[in-house]
């Protein structure tokens, strides 16, 4: 019973996550867009979008995702920003190499998203989140 009991409170969380991520990721895809159509280099306007998304996700995260009864801890807050900046790395250099081989900023970017989503859900969830 608690085993199954933890599996629907996970996919409840996961859920959150998910919807979430999709609200950050439409104000990173729509700066992103901006940057580019600026004229900043590919990289660049996939850090720009990034950051932009993650301060939305943040709020997010601490309000509706990861249910609390207290505010988010100090260490809560390092470790969001860490994982953060691993999956800034993530999408700048997977945006980066496939725009090198020629494919275009959007599409690059577009294949960055899942590989850095799945990566720092799995970070916040089961480090910076995980229930003590």
């Amino acid at each position: 019973m608690a085993k199954a009991m933890a599996i629907v409170l996970m996919r409840m969380t996961f859920a959150r996550y998910l919807l979430a991520s999709v609200c950050a990721l439409a104000c990173d895809f729509l700066v992103f867009m901006a940057m580019s159509r600026a004229g900043l280099w590919p990289m660049g306007a996939a850090a720009g979008g990034y950051c932009a998304g993650l301060l939305v996700h943040w709020l997010l995260s601490v309000r509706f995702v990861f249910l609390r009864d207290a505010d988010a801890s100090p260490a809560q807050c390092a470790g969001f920003a860490l994982s953060a900046l691993a999956g800034l790395a993530v999408t700048t250099v997977l945006v980066g190499g496939l725009t090198a081989i020629g494919l275009p900023p959007a599409t690059a970017k577009a294949l960055a998203v899942p590989v850095s989503f799945l990566a720092v859900y799995a970070i916040r969830r089961y480090g910076v989140f995980a229930r003590a």
